[in-house]
């Protein structure tokens, strides 16, 4: 049975940092993928590393061939691939363990042909995010291309990495690397690529992490001459890209932004350097404290739900612009609905000054709204109606995703038996535990 992903890593000389980036695509939670392992002539140990993941994985197939390019590598490999999707990594990046399957599940729920994702910028210890794309639900051609047209340049347009596609689109239009080109030939492949689709999505959660600092033509021993016609020959493909994607009217009216790319490519393709604002590599994500992670008892196993749960409403915060905990917040007030300040805080976890933080900043994004009823009888604490609001809809569904991801991840490893079993000695566990704070409230 062919896989649903063909995950792809084109490796030269990349024994020191191939196993992080071979380990973080086994350590995938979607698992229905193939990863090709495609050695390019390599004269360290990576080859051997590369037969001793094949043996221990059978998911893993390794490609050994004569040194050739990064260009022809990947095509040899995607003429292997059996996945209905593509995926690509390279060797000394690596990709958080949810990247797959959030890119396989935007790419289904929205039916897109290509989706392009967020991703980390790593110099040294430091990392941020990189995105460009804020727009919700999936674009047309015609709007991904627009998009494009603002940052022509853009590593978050021109790379492979953070995007998934179909390789039936790749297969029918027999799409390849250009192993003639040695400068933006993922660009190129791209173009070509997106000529093809016809629905984009833009995932706004990062999923790759990118280490790799990219030379610049001169680095790579090109000649001025070279240089320039290797530069007007992509702008050339780019200029073709616009006037086969847009009518002529369009075309003319954006003609001055397309030959922007022109200005935007003679600053030489070199990697994007690192925004002002970063943060340490490894705090870019909630974590766990490995005391905690190794202890035993209810309050260990209470922390290590709560951060579990964490976890995985952290992609859908991040791709709506929320904090863990607002995100949280908004999980808690869908399962209490309303209730006093005290109340609705002690539920959620939470002071009673943080919720009324917490609760001011999802009013302003207009997501909730907080009425406070009339003064209660006998002086008793008012209670607080809080109502969603329509913009809070997708939010909540993505949350909803996220809490039934972080159940299927607790009870992962039982068949459906055990499943039952746990469920019914829960229950029980949550009857005691009910009758006991009823008996004593």
């Amino acid at each position: 049975m062919s896989p649903c992903v063909t995950i792809i890593v084109p490796i030269y000389n990349a024994q020191a940092t191939l196993r992080r980036c071979v380990e973080s695509v086994l350590n995938q939670e979607f698992t229905d993928f193939e990863l090709i392992l495609a050695d390019d002539g390599s004269r360290d140990g990576s080859g051997v590393l590369c037969d001793q993941f094949a043996q221990a994985d059978s998911r893993v197939r390794v490609l050994h061939k004569a040194n050739s390019g990064v260009s022809d590598t990947r095509n040899q490999a995607m003429a292997q691939a059996r996945g209905e999707y593509l995926q690509f990594l390279d060797a000394d990046d690596w990709i958080t363990p949810n990247a797959t399957k959030l890119l396989v599940r935007s790419a289904r729920q929205h039916q897109c042909d290509l989706v392009v994702a967020d991703f980390y910028r790593v110099v040294g210890e430091r990392v941020s995010p990189k995105g460009d794309i804020d727009e919700d639900g999936p674009l047309t051609r015609e709007e991904f291309a627009a998009h494009m047209m603002e940052n022509p340049a853009d590593f978050y347009y021109g790379v492979l990495w953070n995007k998934l596609y179909r390789r039936d689109i790749i297969e029918r239009h027999q799409l390849q690397m250009d192993p003639a080109i040695s400068w933006c030939e993922d660009f190129l492949f791209n173009l070509e690529y997106i000529r093809h689709a016809q629905r984009f999505f833009a995932l706004q959660v990062p999923v790759y992490y990118y280490v790799k600092t990219k030379g610049s033509l001169a680095s790579q021993g090109l000649n001025i001459s070279k240089t320039v016609r290797t530069k007007l020959m992509l702008f050339e493909y780019y200029n073709q890209f616009y006037k086969a994607v847009l009518d002529e009217a369009e075309y003319e009216k954006r003609r001055l932004k397309v030959y922007r790319f022109l200005i935007d490519a003679a600053q030489d393709g070199s990697a994007p350097p690192l925004p002002l604002v970063s943060t340490r590599l490894g705090e870019e994500r909630t974590r766990a404290h490995d005391r905690a992670l190794e202890g035993e008892g209810a309050l260990c196993d209470l922390y290590r739900e709560r951060k579990l749960l964490e976890y995985y409403l952290e992609p859908a915060a991040q791709k709506n612009g929320l904090t863990v905990a607002e995100a949280g917040l908004l999980i808690h007030l869908r399962q209490c609905g309303a209730g006093t300040r005290r109340e609705l805080a002690d539920f959620a976890g939470v002071s009673r000054s943080s919720l009324s933080m917490l609760l001011q900043r999802l009013g302003a994004r207009g997501l909730v709204s907080a009425v406070e009823a009339k003064a209660g009888d006998g002086g008793r604490e008012k209670r607080l109606n809080v109502t969603f609001l329509p913009a809070a809809e997708p939010v909540l569904a993505e949350l909803k995703h996220a809490y039934e991801d972080f159940q299927e991840a607790r009870l992962s490893g039982m068949d459906a038996g055990e499943r039952a079993q746990y469920g019914e000695l829960a229950r029980r566990v949550q009857n005691n535990i009910r009758e006991l704070l009823t008996s004593l409230y």
